[in-house]
């Protein structure tokens, strides 16, 4: 029996509605195995490989490289057993008009849920709440610059059995540029605030970066809000920071400046899109933007170090840990991770970066999904 499997352009992440093919990874007529990379798709954020979704001989390219499709159209064909040409050019003919009506129609993807302002104690924060279930809510802390969509290879996967929530934390995305002053605890405190405003008693908490220490200190003052953490790459471990990053984060004003500064915060370079440079840039320029950086940054990383040794938070904790960290950092060092209690997990990601929730989604995505136990 021929089986035939189409190669479609990928969803990775709810605000994703279409991506460029960036680069194919294989040839035509390559025999790739299931989850073997066989291409590169770049997003808005982010160039991220895709993985075969079967085994096969990969018999058309469809889509040319540098060609932008929108989610779910064919740009390959799979197949299995000795399928004819004319079986194939048949099978690519009746996708893409199944295809093209689908959009006609209005059958393709529903509208993804779009991001809502909540107000906290005064201050507005955007907030992403998807995913239901009967398991304890699941929190995503971004790092310093970034904003709820680092999160967009993530929160979609980890919400097909739980509720997830991302947000920008205050002085970044589209929340308000009133930081307080800028502290990890301060943060955390608003953070907790956020949790009871939308509900939630109780949560497994993912931080990243300075995300990590903000979780670290939510788990230091709210222990009873907090079931597990997950910390990638986090602040609060170490006094060593990447000042380079940080400085040029907040001063680069155009992409010739910006594009490198960017780069450190990946294993492969190429992996920063120019919508993603382009972004941060437009988002600088907002009243406001720059002035909560600095104050973030004076209050957690002065005179070039990081200011809050949070380690002990995880000699008391009582809920799972899992630490992930990439090996090939240039923000903050792995060797942060040495020494923690024999208790908590931690893996180090080979050929990777500062931001492995997005250079390696499914890794980390099966390793937070290993803590997420609902514990009493």
């Amino acid at each position: 029996m021929t089986v035939i499997t189409p190669i479609t352009m990928p969803k990775f992440g709810l605000a994703m509605t279409e991506g460029k093919l960036a680069g194919w990874s294989v040839p035509p007529g390559s025999t790739v195995s299931a989850g073997q990379e066989i291409a590169d798709i770049e997003t808005s954020k982010i160039t991220n490989g895709y993985e075969s979704p079967a085994s096969g001989v990969l018999r058309r390219q469809v889509a040319s490289e540098g060609e932008t499709l929108p989610v779910g159209a064919l740009i390959g064909v799979l197949a299995e057993g000795n399928a004819s040409d004319a079986e194939i050019d048949a099978f690519i003919e009746q996708f893409q008009s199944t295809f093209r009506a689908s959009e006609t129609q209005g059958e393709a993807d529903a509208p993804a849920a779009r991001p809502t302002l909540v107000d906290v104690d005064g201050l507005s924060l955007q907030v992403q709440d998807m995913g239901q279930g009967n398991g304890l809510p699941v929190l995503l802390i971004h790092g310093f610059g970034g904003d709820l969509t680092n999160w967009l290879l993530n929160q979609d996967v980890l919400a097909e059995q739980r509720r997830v929530i991302s947000f920008d934390l205050p002085g970044h995305g589209g929340s308000t540029k009133q930081v307080g002053d800028g502290t990890p605890a301060a943060l955390a405190a608003i953070t907790a605030r956020l949790l009871e405003t939308l509900g939630v008693g109780r949560a497994h908490v993912v931080g990243h970066s300075l995300g990590g220490a903000i979780a670290l200190e939510l788990a230091r003052a709210h222990p009873d809000k907090v079931a597990s953490l997950g910390l990638i790459a986090p602040a609060g471990l170490g006094p060593d920071i990447n000042m380079d990053f940080i400085e040029g984060f907040i001063t680069a004003d155009r992409r010739k400046t910006l594009e490198p500064v960017l780069a450190l915060l990946v294993n492969d370079p190429a992996l920063i899109t120019r919508n993603m440079v382009e972004g941060i840039i437009r988002f600088k320029r907002l009243d406001g933007a720059k002035q909560g950086l600095e104050t973030i940054a004076a209050a957690c990383f002065p005179e070039g170090r990081q200011k809050d040794a949070l380690r002990d938070v995880l000699s008391t904790f009582g809920g799972p840990v899992q630490v992930i960290w990439g090996e090939a950092d240039r923000i903050l060092s792995p060797e942060a991770a040495q020494g923690l209690p024999a208790s908590i997990a931690v893996t180090r990601l080979p050929q990777t970066g500062h931001m492995p929730q997005m250079e390696k989604a499914k890794q980390v995505n099966d390793l937070l999904a290993g803590i997420l136990h609902d514990t009493p």
